[in-house]
């Protein structure tokens, strides 16, 4: 039998690398975490999830005083406008580096060896690890995660300045707010950024090639999307492809495909991320990736070698930080023949939007084109006692619940803590709770989580045999 250094040895420190590295070391296996930046945490701590939700976070503090009517918004906001970004950055940094220090505790703290450097492999098992010295270092494990994530997808067309030209990384390190903000992409990036510099006073407008943002969430829930978006006075340019961008001066000039001209002073392109496999050498390893550079696994996450593993963004949608730390779990508990390597069951998605949107399961165009016979329970923030403490006008929570089996199929969430509130109707789903046992619930009161119950008897009340009134 082959004697490895290291029973597993993961590569990247993302979310879906950390996750990885601790279970396997919880079962205590040895092992090796290769990180080739200077700093723990990946994309989602340093340049992505954390940073762009601090930002986003003093965004809604300006949002929420302006929507309430509060006389002192227009104070507010020009104050966060003069010395917001300044400020907001040295914030979102404290958050970093407090966030990287228990990281690293937790990592100490599981006897997880740190491995400095960029790693590429020699063989299906073995990898060379080349550290900023030139320095080259030798390893093998039983079994290899690779979690790199991904990055900002950059046309060699387009001219990226980290200055007026940006994408998703760059944008976090803006000191100054501009006037007007250009958004190339209606994705959930896109939107992010949209609804967290409109509310400071920026000018956004948001070109995309599609019909609608975000096409494929809950029709109400991506139409109240839309027009919220319009009531930031974002501009929406839908159908619409970006020929030509041209920086010239302290102006960027945009060219659309029907030859109108736009100008901006900052340009954010967002259409897309793709896999960092560079400097992997697949090839070495027996692996293949396809045309667009994404590489083929099974739903245990395993590639062609089944003890090389593919997680968190490298693996593709959802390319969420919440689904990366499942995928490393589930990954080494397969790869180590744990009993409960199990799949979650259903998993939430949110996108961190003002307001913010959740959802978990079917929407009612899925239920559509299977054929499923259901009914719909609707529950306005505005109708419970708390929405109306903190002026929650348009949120809502809709319930999707099979006719006959009671069953619940989908819960789809738009307004403030969705992304907290959709977890109640997840465990409910993957409990094989039903209809029922929301109404039958007894929720705090105030609290937004009381719409369950008001969206399920609304359901029950369609249902035969409930004799049910709603609350």
């Amino acid at each position: 039998m082959t004697e490895h250094n290291y029973d597993l040895l993961v590569i990247g420190s993302g979310p879906g690398g950390q996750s990885a590295a601790l279970q396997a070391a919880s079962l205590g296996k040895r092992v090796g975490l290769i990180e080739r930046k200077p700093y723990l945490g990946g994309v989602s701590l340093q340049t992505g999830t954390i940073p762009s939700k601090a930002l986003r976070e003093a965004a809604y503090l300006a949002s929420r005083f302006s929507s309430r009517g509060m006389r002192d918004a227009g104070q507010i906001r020009d104050q966060l406008h003069s010395g917001f970004l300044s400020e907001a950055v040295g914030r979102k940094q404290a958050v970093i580096d407090r966030h990287e220090r228990l990281l690293l505790n937790q990592l100490m703290s599981h006897e997880v060896t740190l491995l400095p450097g960029e790693a590429g492999f020699i063989d299906a098992h073995t990898l060379k690890l080349r550290n900023t010295n030139g320095e080259a270092l030798q390893l093998s494990a039983a079994v290899i995660v690779l979690a790199t994530g991904s990055r900002p997808r950059r046309p060699a067309d387009v001219p990226f300045d980290k200055e007026r030209v940006l994408d998703s990384t760059s944008i976090l390190q803006m000191r100054r707010l501009p006037q007007r903000m250009t958004i190339i992409g209606g994705g959930v990036i896109a939107c992010e950024f949209a609804t967290i510099f409109a509310p400071l006073g920026v000018a956004v407008s948001l070109v995309d090639s599609h019909d609608h943002l975000l096409a494929y969430l809950d029709e109400d829930i991506q139409q109240t999307l839309e027009q919220d978006l319009l009531d930031m006075g974002v501009q929406l340019h839908m159908q619409t492809r970006i020929q030509q961008i041209e920086r010239q001066g302290e102006r960027v000039q945009l060219e659309t495909d029907a030859g109108i001209k736009m100008e901006t002073d900052v340009v954010l392109y967002a259409l897309g991320r793709v896999p960092n496999y560079d400097g992997l050498e697949l090839d070495a390893a027996g692996i293949d990736a396809d045309d667009l550079g994404w590489v083929r696994i099974n739903e245990h996450h395993q590639t062609i070698q089944d003890h090389i593993y593919i997680i968190g963004d490298l693996a593709g949608r959802p390319s969420l930080a919440s689904t990366a730390m499942e995928q490393g779990r589930l990954a080494v508990n397969h790869a180590f023949d744990r009993d409960h390597a199990a799949p979650a069951g259903q998993l939430p998605m949110a996108i961190y939007t003002i307001p913010e949107l959740s959802y978990v399961g079917n929407t009612e165009r899925e239920l559509q084109q299977q054929g499923v016979d259901y009914v719909v329970g609707r529950a306005r923030f505005s109708e419970t006692a708390r929405g109306q403490i903190i002026g929650e006008e348009r949120g809502f929570m809709k319930l999707l619940v099979d006719r006959s089996s009671r069953a619940l199929l989908g819960v789809h969430i738009i307004g403030e803590s969705a992304s907290e509130l959709v977890h109640i109707g997840q465990m409910a789903m993957n409990c094989g709770a039903g209809v029922d046992v929301l109404a039958n619930t007894v929720y705090n009161y105030p609290t937004l989580a009381h719409c369950y119950k008001n969206a399920a008897l609304d359901c029950l009340q369609q249902l035969p045999g409930s004799g049910v009134q709603s609350t």
